[in-house]
């Protein structure tokens, strides 16, 4: 049986990836999406997420959440995922947007699927932090909440501390990981969640939809040159992989806050690896990640989605 999912994102490549193989998916239910500055402006992240999905045909309604964060100046990727935040050739789409904010939306949802619903919010968290601060319940009613973001026990990528996604917004973030016991997706796996090279040229190659895609997975200007691995990290994607088939992440339970302090630290995730304070553990901590199969699970889904 699939599982239901709610994604609250920020589209940008990877998430379109992410989106693409949740949508193509089998055992992903998309029940909702609701979309948040990040990578882009409000505007562009929502007018991409309407246009990943007219690209692979399909019909999810899309909530517009928070275009700036709760606290800090909003600091965008275009130069990394393109002028409007995503690369390729996109339909040009008539934006539908409901009328209720996402934070609503993510209450709304858990309400009516309840522990059958898996919330994944992959993009900064003020939608999150927002639903959380109106309905304290929200953890108890759902199955898992599933962060992209964060580094907990290594370095950052857009300062030497800080993971975008956190560094965007700390304080929805240290709001999220106080009032939720979330499953942590951070750079300690997520910077090795690539793609075979030889898969993205398969779809460069073929053109169309898939050509699209292609534009996704490479998406960093510096092409061809990643320190880290042999393709640019598909981050978002590391979580759904694991929504699917539970193998791909190993977690380890810890206590962690955000720094929102402002300085060289801000944004950055301070995480109990030694247990050094009396705190009890509050996260579930992504540390290691099965490259092989996750590659197995986003290569299903993409195809999937490349071919309805």
């Amino acid at each position: 049986m699939s599982r239901k999912v709610f994604f609250d994102t920020d589209p940008g490549c990877d998430d379109a990836v992410m989106l693409a193989m949740a949508l193509g998916h089998d055992e992903i239910d998309v029940v909702g999406l609701s979309t948040v500055c990040g990578n882009t402006t409000i505007e562009n992240t929502t007018q991409n997420t309407h246009a990943i999905l007219e690209l692979g045909g399909y019909d999810v309604p899309v909530a517009r959440g928070c275009g700036r964060p709760l606290v800090d100046d909003l600091d965008t990727a275009e130069w990394i995922h393109g002028e409007n935040g995503l690369h390729g050739d996109l339909p040009d789409v008539d934006v539908d947007i409901r009328d209720i904010h996402g934070a609503d939306a993510i209450t709304e949802a858990a309400r009516e699927y309840g522990d059958e619903l898996t919330i994944a919010a992959v993009g900064p968290l003020p939608n999150l932090a927002i639903a959380l601060a109106k309905e304290p319940r929200l953890p108890d009613l759902v199955e898992d909440i599933y962060l992209m973001g964060g580094a907990a026990m290594t370095s950052g990528n857009v300062t030497p501390m800080a993971e975008a996604n956190f560094h965007n917004d700390p304080a929805a973030a240290s709001r999220v990981i106080q009032d939720a016991t979330t499953r942590m997706v951070g750079l300690d796996v997520t910077n090795r969640a690539t793609v075979a090279p030889e898969f993205i040229e398969e779809f460069r190659e073929a053109g169309g939809v898939r050509g699209t895609i292609a534009e996704w997975l490479d998406y960093r200007p510096d092409s061809g040159t990643y320190p880290l691995a042999d393709a640019p990290a598909i981050h978002d994607a590391a979580v759904v992989a694991d929504i699917i088939d539970e193998s791909v992440l190993t977690f380890e339970e810890y206590y962690l806050d955000v720094d929102t302090t402002g300085g060289p630290c801000h944004g950055a995730v301070i995480c109990d690896e030694h247990g050094t304070t009396d705190n009890e553990p509050n996260s579930r901590v992504a540390v290691d990640i099965d490259v092989r199969r996750y590659r197995e699970v986003l290569e299903t889904g993409v195809r999937a989605y490349a071919s309805a």
